[in-house]
């Protein structure tokens, strides 16, 4: 019985609808993001942003699209571009700044000034190495 109600077009139609669902969901996703990363607009317009999105979800996201779809791309790479930045600086600083060279180079400094001695030398020198 469900047979004869149920066929391949069906299917075909659900799978098409979940599709666009999915696309507009993500869609939504971006735009919210994008909505509460801009910095330059104000806490006003961004209520009635978030608004129009509760009210009219479809043309809200379109409408947000055509209006402000072209600086979309530049928070995007900005966003990006400064927690990169805030990774790199955060791996800098738990790495130490110093390579084996520097490390021996500080340690000879200190055997010439007479504070060590050869085996401690030998001993920096080798971790230095290890490291």
């Amino acid at each position: 019985m469900m047979q004869s109600t149920f066929g391949h077009g069906d299917v075909l139609i659900w799978m098409v609808e979940i599709f666009l669902f999915v696309v507009w969901f993500w869609l939504l996703m971006n735009v919210m993001g994008d909505l509460f990363r801009d910095h330059e607009m104000s806490g006003g317009v961004k209520a009635l942003w978030i608004i129009a999105l509760i009210v009219s979800p479809f043309i809200g996201v379109f409408i947000y699209l055509v209006v402000r779809g072209s600086g979309m791309a530049a928070r995007s790479a900005r966003a990006m571009q400064e927690a990169q930045s805030r990774f790199d600086s955060y791996v800098r600083s738990v790495a130490g700044s110093e390579g084996p060279a520097e490390q021996i180079q500080k340690a000879k400094a200190l055997l010439d000034a007479g504070t060590i001695d050869k085996a401690e030398f030998e001993a920096l020198k080798a971790k230095a190495l290890r490291a």
